[in-house]
């Protein structure tokens, strides 16, 4: 079982492999999420994402910075690799961009997210999305029948 209180940690990692790209739009649809706009380059170098990502959560923004930036790559197709859509997606949750830039190359912010790659990678993250617990790690979509089983459980429907 998840933690009441999950702890959101970036990392660099890669999307899944071999990545179905239809699946992943019928999922959405099922969801009632937006289209997916996929960026012209996938996978792209998220480097740049994932410290910013770190960075947030030095103030507590992690979640809104990384949905942000998700929404800027899957929802706008921009490509993460370009320093101007991480800005845009650090506007989207109010972390001012000099700040971000200034962050984004300081010593603590690299090593934090070394720390968090190295520490995923011991509890055998190999792809995002990914979620650990002590039971072990959910990788990809299955992200998806994870949460989903979880919600129905929460709710009380017996499905």
């Amino acid at each position: 079982m998840l933690d009441p209180v999950p702890e959101w940690v970036p990392v660099s990692a890669v999307p899944g492999p071999d990545v179905d790209r239809r699946e992943i739009e019928r999922r959405a649809d099922e969801l009632g999420l937006p289209e997916v706009r996929w960026p012209d380059a996938l996978p792209f170098d998220a480097g740049i994402a994932a410290l910013a990502a770190t960075f947030s959560k030095r103030s507590g923004r992690a979640v809104a910075f990384s949905l942000a930036a998700m929404r800027q790559a899957f929802a706008a197709g921009r490509d993460l690799s370009v320093v101007d859509n991480v800005l845009l997606a650090a506007a989207a949750c109010e972390l001012h961009p000099r700040a971000v830039l200034k962050g984004v190359e300081s010593r603590v912010v690299q090593q934090g997210l070394e720390g968090a790659n190295a520490a995923a990678a011991a509890q055998g993250v190999g792809f995002v999305p990914a979620i650990c617990s002590e039971e072990g790690v959910v990788q990809g979509l299955d992200c998806l029948d994870l949460l989903d089983r979880l919600d129905r459980s929460l709710r009380g429907d017996s499905d």
